[in-house]
């Protein structure tokens, strides 16, 4: 377990994005605030050396990977539609969860679907969000909100080797390292090197 700090404030930073390789921890990361803040409206215990968390109406999430081919729905489609009933139900008081929103599409209309929530979710409304992403360009509604901050989880580059620290860092990641979780995974080298 490797505890990070998450600040979100709906009159200050409110939407972090969240970058960095697949396997290092954003998903967890986001979870796991999802987790504490339910603890906290129970009136649990949060495991935290200290936690102050706001009154939270709902939690929204948006997370992995699955289709209803019964239905004739792709995991697209699935996404799309949990997507939309977030873009419709969260209110300024509720804590949104969205994990590589726009990923089951061509890279532009990903890219530009992730972007529309985001800016709907910070200018609209004005909710808490964490919002993992690979599009990297998302880091740059940063210089253009506010309430938007960019975060990365930690990793570390020895020779062709990848370590994940699973530490929650400001900043914007500077890649995502696919090719080194594929390497992890056990891609032929002929591969990895084409």
């Amino acid at each position: 377990y490797v505890p990070n700090d998450v600040r979100l404030d709906v009159d200050g930073p409110r939407l972090m994005v969240i970058t960095g390789p697949n396997m290092a921890g954003k998903s967890t990361t986001m979870r796991q605030t999802a987790l504490a803040v339910i603890l906290a409206q129970l009136g649990s215990y949060v495991p935290a050396a200290s936690a102050r968390i706001g009154v939270c109406d709902r939690i929204y999430t948006r997370v992995g990977a699955s289709d209803n081919l019964a239905a004739g729905q792709s995991t697209f489609m699935i996404e799309m539609q949990e997507t939309v009933a977030i873009l419709r139900g969260a209110t300024r008081r509720s804590l949104v969860i969205l994990d590589e929103i726009g990923r089951g599409t061509s890279t532009y209309d990903g890219l530009s679907i992730a972007w529309a929530v985001a800016e709907y979710l910070h200018d609209a409304v004005q909710c808490r969000c964490l919002f993992a992403t690979h599009y990297h360009e998302l880091c740059d509604l940063a210089e253009m909100r506010g309430g938007v901050v960019n975060y990365n989880v930690a990793a570390r580059e020895h020779g062709q080797d990848v370590v994940f620290l699973h530490r929650l860092v400001p900043g914007a990641a500077n890649r995502s390292y696919g090719i080194a979780v594929a390497r992890l995974a056990g891609f032929p080298e002929i591969v990895l090197a084409r």
